[in-house]
């Protein structure tokens, strides 16, 4: 769950262009800059998802209607490539001045080819992500290549794009004829993720082969599968966001928030991703994030541990290091360890009103990689149940609870 702020900044020519700000409930840990597919919106689904599922994991995300498009001011015949890479010069720069250079620069379809020529112009970017980008600005006059002689001729023509008629000018032409992306992806000097798939049947999968060639390293690749290129299928796009989420972890310097008095290890934020089922976005500090989830009988998607499965996981993950720590502290050879813990009770059933009470029981199985003497084996078990989160689960622990009020999250227009 995120919250969206609506506002606007003025684009290459000074139109004022409107734009959304996707943020994280918690600390903004990293700031990305998304820019749309061709005569698309800030508020197609494959943005307003990816730029959702982000600020879900602490990535602050703007996405904005290109000048002449949306809700932004000016006239779209006037516009061209050039003058789309302006404008996220211009975003860039109004980010940078709250304090939120962006890190990360996400291009869609055309937005895609935009983002690459754009991150000359934006030095706080450190990672480039496209989705279903074309290696040639011109791939996108097949969109009114029926039109491409009168509009030379005439200067400009009306074609029908999506069932939404756009005057497409000769400049605009020209513009994506004479852009050679290649000296802009060999000297790009920022991380490179390629997100294409390869039933894409708007932009071929051979053009991200050829900016995945055209690209020095850092650069990864990786399929989108059976997306379609609007990337309209949620799934498809909320992948694509956990996919750019843990590859920009390697590359853009997370921003971690100081944790608050009295709680060395700082917070771990729940943010409802799912409304509709139980899926849980869990952020504890920039690096760390997962999901907690229902089973699908119960509901739920699947996609993560229930809330019972991450107090079990605690529990087994204490486990191991207590016994490791002394282990080496009495300079034992012993190998691996691995624990096995078992719940005895279903969440989904536990939350029931109606239900019967039960007792909470965890069976733990820890295994020992190699012989161990009697006494060894006598000590750990000791050790053992003398693990922290052990003897949490066996006393009464207190839970102070607060009910806070928040913005409701801004609709799209």
């Amino acid at each position: 769950m995120s919250t969206t702020e609506r506002i606007s900044f003025p684009g290459h020519k000074g139109h004022q262009l409107a734009a959304r700000l996707d943020l994280p409930e918690g600390p903004v840990l990293a700031t990305a800059l998304f820019a749309h597919c061709f005569t698309c919106s800030k508020d197609i689904p494959a943005a307003r998802r990816v730029a959702a599922r982000l600020a879900g994991m602490g990535i602050a995300v703007l996405r904005f209607d290109f000048t002449g498009l949306g809700h932004s001011e000016g006239e779209f015949a006037n516009t061209s490539f050039t003058s789309n890479v302006e404008d996220l010069i211009a975003a860039g720069q109004y980010l940078a001045g709250r304090g939120m250079a962006p890190d990360l620069l996400i291009g869609h379809s055309l937005g895609g080819a935009a983002v690459l020529r754009a991150r000359a112009g934006l030095p706080s970017v450190k990672a480039v992500a496209t989705l279903g980008a074309p290696f040639d600005p011109s791939h996108v006059a097949h969109h009114f290549e029926g039109a491409l002689d009168q509009i030379m001729a005439e200067g400009q023509a009306e074609v029908s794009l999506g069932g939404r008629p756009f005057v497409i000018g000769k400049p605009f032409v020209e513009d994506i004829r004479s852009v050679n992306l290649r000296d802009a992806i060999h000297n790009l000097d920022a991380a490179l993720l390629v997100l294409h798939s390869p039933r894409d049947a708007t932009v071929g999968i051979d053009n991200a082969s050829d900016i995945f060639q055209c690209a020095r390293h850092p650069k990864s690749f990786v399929t989108l599968d059976d997306a379609d290129h609007l990337i309209s299928d949620q799934a498809d796009a909320e992948y694509a966001a956990e996919v750019i989420a843990a590859w920009a972890g390697r590359y853009v310097p997370m921003r971690r928030p100081a944790p608050p008095p009295g709680a060395p290890e700082g917070i771990i934020r729940v943010s409802e991703a799912d409304p509709d089922g139980f899926l849980q976005d869990v952020q504890h500090g920039p690096q760390h994030h997962t999901y907690a989830d229902e089973p699908r009988a119960y509901g739920g998607t699947n996609k993560g541990m229930s809330p019972y499965g991450f107090v079990a996981a605690g529990l087994g993950a204490c486990t191991s290091m207590t016994l490791r720590m002394y282990i080496r502290r009495k300079g034992w050879r012993i190998g691996k360890i691995c624990v096995e813990v078992s719940h005895d009770k279903v969440h989904a059933q536990d939350i029931q009103p109606t239900g019967p009470a039960q007792v909470d029981r965890f069976t733990r199985q820890i295994h020992i990689e190699g012989a161990i003497t009697e006494e060894q084996h006598r000590k750990l078990l000791e050790i053992a149940d003398k693990c922290p989160v052990h003897r949490t689960l066996e006393r009464e622990s207190e839970v102070a609870t607060k009910l806070m009020a928040m913005p409701a999250p801004v609709a799209p227009a």
